[in-house]
């Protein structure tokens, strides 16, 4: 067989290797761990509004759906820097379905707010349609980092934004989100100057007596009916620093809302490395049994 031949043959069979892995519609995590995939699925028409979901092949005992938002400054980031974590908590909670979802990013022609929350919101309306093929009831847990945790928050939190599912909303997992955005030292950000600008639409109708740097403000809105919030920050954090988890505790057990907050090892993207994230998914697993979600 001569050399072209050779390389002919290798990309027939490289090319049917990859269609069989997009086919695959399957994911086994353990012999009684096994989970439907569908890949990208579009909540909207925009490209960045896509989710990946799985489904525990056992229908009959699904207890609710886990919302996964990535991290990444508000401009940048995708749903596959955590598909690696998303597959480590579904072996941890196998009677849960999973959505790693992505959202529209800013840019310096278009705004953070309200256009990802409002992502978040279309999301889980496609999902509470699911929710019916899935055989159970639209109970939702989000779950960010970073930007994606202060999305989950102010998803969770705020009330005067058209979230149609908010009250669907039982927990929120909170990974180094920023969670005072008026403090003076998340003005230390690295890309405060873009977040300033950049945060919300300010041309869109809101309530004359909330001012624009409250309505992005995750504390701002904590009151007695706000979800239980399970809160991990590093001790090295560069990024968000350990004075954003005093504030956020702080309003927490002001307005009486279950709360357990969580230090790690670490840096800001240290969370999901050894053992931290071994230590994040068992503590999420006894507060969700705690609140009598697991």
């Amino acid at each position: 067989m001569d050399k072209s031949s050779f390389i002919t043959i290798l990309c027939f069979f490289s090319i049917c290797l990859l269609w069989t892995g997009c086919k695959e519609k399957t994911v086994a995590l353990a012999k009684d761990i096994i989970f439907e995939k569908e890949e990208n699925i579009r909540y909207g028409d925009d490209p960045g509004q896509k989710l990946d979901l799985y489904i525990p092949q056992n229908r009959d005992s699904i207890k609710g759906v886990f919302i996964i938002i990535h991290g990444g400054g508000w401009r940048s980031g995708d749903k596959s820097q955590l598909t690696f974590f998303t597959l480590s908590m579904m072996k941890k909670f196998p009677d849960y379905a999973f959505a790693n979802m992505n959202y529209r990013l800013a840019d310096k022609h278009s705004f953070i707010l309200p256009n990802q929350t409002k992502d978040i919101d279309n999301a889980l309306d496609l999902l509470v349609k699911k929710s019916v093929e899935m055989k159970c009831k639209p109970r939702f847990i989000l779950l960010g980092n970073s930007a994606g945790a202060h999305l989950s928050m102010l998803y969770g939190y705020n009330r005067i934004f058209d979230h149609k599912h908010r009250t669907k909303v039982k927990a929120i997992v909170n990974i180094v989100g920023p969670a005072d955005l008026n403090n003076a030292d998340f003005k230390n950000y690295s890309d405060y100057s873009f977040v300033e600008k950049h945060m919300i639409d300010s041309s869109k109708p809101t309530p004359t007596d909330i001012t624009s740097l409250d309505i992005p403000n995750p504390i701002f809105w904590i009151n007695e009916t706000s979800p239980p919030t399970l809160s991990f920050y590093g001790n090295r954090d560069q990024v968000i620093p350990l004075s954003q988890m005093r504030k956020l505790d702080s309003a927490l057990i002001q307005h009486k809302v279950r709360h357990e907050t969580y230090e790690f090892n670490g840096g800001h993207l240290d969370w999901d490395q050894a053992p931290n994230d071994e230590f994040l998914i068992d503590k999420i697993a006894a507060f969700l049994k705690q609140t009598g979600e697991k």
